[in-house]
This record gives structure tokens, C-alpha cells and sequence, in this order.
């Protein structure tokens, strides 16, 4: 089933991401870390549906996608990104194997973070983030979605790294098994994993090296 919704504002969040504002569709409910289908209702487009997931907790009375533009690809986030308020777009129904099973360590990439977006908005919502941390790479300390926010929830629990190069409270390296090692302190916890399919793949590998409990890892499947 597909809903209708209007986009209601768009801005930069980052040099490339920008923050969508979306009608919240009659009927249509969600759980953070779910994802959604979302394409432009024109001709051209209706067909190109991505996903991508809401970043806006369950009951907002409108939904928020955060989601990054690639110039350099003549595809559906371009085009996202070129859009004026009152576009129409087409939503599907939630889907998706990411949702909050519990405390522990959410580790993503890049625009991998979205799905934990959600949830620690709720978590936080409830004063329930005392046993989460999160571990987010990126290319550049440019590059961090939302840095103010995830800090402000998590603290000294929020630790960031980039690719590419390093700024005060973001080091330069990549999330290996070594750099786990060294900052989880329990493995006896869930494990949130999300970013692009090599780094999903690496990280979950690396965890299960390390002794986490496979049934743990909690991951887009």
C-alpha cells in the first residue's frame, strides 16, 4: 500500500543532507528504525522509489526523512534534493528488521546513522539512554549528521570518527575490530549496525570476532 503525503519544507543539515519535512499520511504508523519506501509522485519518478528511513518519532504529527544528496548521480536523491514545498510523494509502508531490541551500542556510517536517529529520540524522550552509546564514522567532521543532538544525548558516549581527517572530539581512523576492542566494555549487549553493506558486513564480523553473541547484532537483513 502506498500513502500520499506533501513535503512541507526542506533544508541543509549538512553540506550534502538535508532535513525533508513530510504531511504524516492518514493511517500510517511506524517504528523507529523502520524504514519506508519513498518515491515522487510525477510520472518520471513514481517508479523510483528508495528507502529511506524516518527520523521523526512515531507520534509527530508530521514525519522527517534526513537523507543525503548525490549531485553527481542523476538518481532519486538528486532529484529529492531540487524539490519545492508542496511536492507530492508517495510513501510505503514501513518495513525492516531495525528496531530497538534493547540496550547497547549503536555503531553506523555515514548516513547509516538515520535509523538510530529515531530511536534515540525516543530513548531520550523516556530518560532511557544511560546504557547506549554510539559509534558513528564519517569522511569528514563535516560530515556528521545531527553532531550536536547525538552529543547532547549521549556525551562522552557519543564517539565519532572520520575517514579522512580529524577536529577536536572526532578522530581520524577507521571502526575496525581493534578500534572496538578498545571502547566496548561489555559484550554482553545488543549491537546496532547500519551503513553501507561492506561496512555492515565488516562490522558484524569483527563484533563476532571480538565474542559478541551473533543473536545481538541487530542489522538490516
Amino acid at each position: 500500500m502506498q500513502h500520499t503525503a506533501t513535503l512541507l519544507l526542506s533544508e541543509f543539515v549538512t553540506h550534502d543532507v538535508k532535513r525533508f519535512i513530510v504531511s504524516m499520511p492518514d493511517g500510517f504508523a511506524f517504528q523507529p528504525g523502520q524504514g519506508v519506501e519513498l518515491a515522487i509522485n510525477r510520472a518520471q519518478w513514481k517508479t523510483q522509489g528508495r528507502p529511506f528511513t524516518p527520523t521523526s518519532l512515531p507520534d509527530d504529527r508530521v514525519l522527517e526523512f534526513t537523507i543525503k544528496g548525490y549531485p553527481e548521480h542523476a538518481g532519486m536523491t538528486r532529484e529529492l534534493h531540487t524539490l519545492a514545498a508542496g511536492t507530492e510523494l508517495l510513501v510505503s509502508e514501513p518495513f525492516g528488521t531495525i528496531t530497538y531490541k534493547g540496550p547497547g551500542m549503536f555503531i553506523a556510517a555515514g548516513a547509516g546513522v538515520t535509523p538510530f536517529i529515531s530511536i534515540l529520540r525516543d530513548l531520550a524522550r523516556s530518560n532511557a539512554l544511560a546504557d547506549h552509546a554510539l559509534v558513528f564514522s564519517n569522511k569528514t567532521p563535516a560530515d556528521v549528521i545531527c553532531e550536536k543532538e547525538l552529543r547532547h544525548y549521549l556525551g562522552d558516549r557519543c564517539i565519532l570518527t572520520c575517514t579522512r581527517s580529524a577536529a577536536p572530539g572526532c578522530d581520524k581512523g577507521r571502526i575496525d575490530e581493534a578500534f572496538l576492542a578498545e571502547r566496548i566494555k561489555n559484550l554482553d549487549q545488543r549491537f546496532y549496525v547500519c551503513g553501507p553493506p561492506a561496512f555492515v558486513d565488516s562490522i558484524n564480523a569483527a563484533l563476532r570476532s571480538l565474542g559478541a553473541n551473533p543473536e545481538a547484532l541487530v542489522f538490516e537483513q
